[in-house]
């Protein structure tokens, strides 16, 4: 039978404290999500959509949901498959296209580096990432390909 899990996430607009929405141009684009018991992130839209440069926006934190999904995911199967990871980073990055009045993700890459333990089986380890891949709740729920370009190395 199949488990539920509920998130919650308080959004408010902080952008009003600068005034209300007129026209396209002039309002801010700033909120804030509020997790209960996690720090405030503050956040805007991506400048592209007059948004501020210096926050995050939903766009990086799509991103950033799937190589975390991502790896979390690769960690608990190494573990489980006696592989003892040393490092792990990420170089992702997603596309988007604009489209009438909206967009979407065409696709994402994650391009984990991952470094293992010397004496490690580098095919399998290699292989967990198909596994991870298949099994990160984030990326089962995109309705855009999540590729990645996983290298492996050896500790030395």
């Amino acid at each position: 039978m199949a488990r539920t899990h509920d998130y919650a996430v308080h959004l408010t607009w902080t952008g009003g404290d600068q005034g209300p929405t007129q026209d396209y141009a002039s309002y801010s684009r700033t909120y804030a999500l509020a997790i209960e018991g996690k720090p405030t992130l503050e956040a805007s839209a991506d400048p592209l959509f007059r948004g501020d440069a210096a926050l995050h926006n939903p766009e990086d934190l799509l991103v950033g949901a799937l190589a975390g999904c991502h790896m979390l995911t690769y960690l608990a199967h190494c573990v489980r498959a006696k592989i003892a990871v040393t490092a792990y980073e990420d170089a992702a990055s997603g596309t988007m296209v604009l489209e009438g009045g909206g967009g979407r993700f065409t696709e994402v890459i994650l391009r984990p580096r991952v470094t293992v333990a010397a004496g490690t089986d580098v095919e399998k380890a290699m292989a967990l990432h198909e596994k991870a891949h298949h099994d990160c709740f984030i990326a089962a729920s995109v309705n855009f390909p999540v590729r990645h370009e996983a290298e492996v190395v050896v500790t030395g």
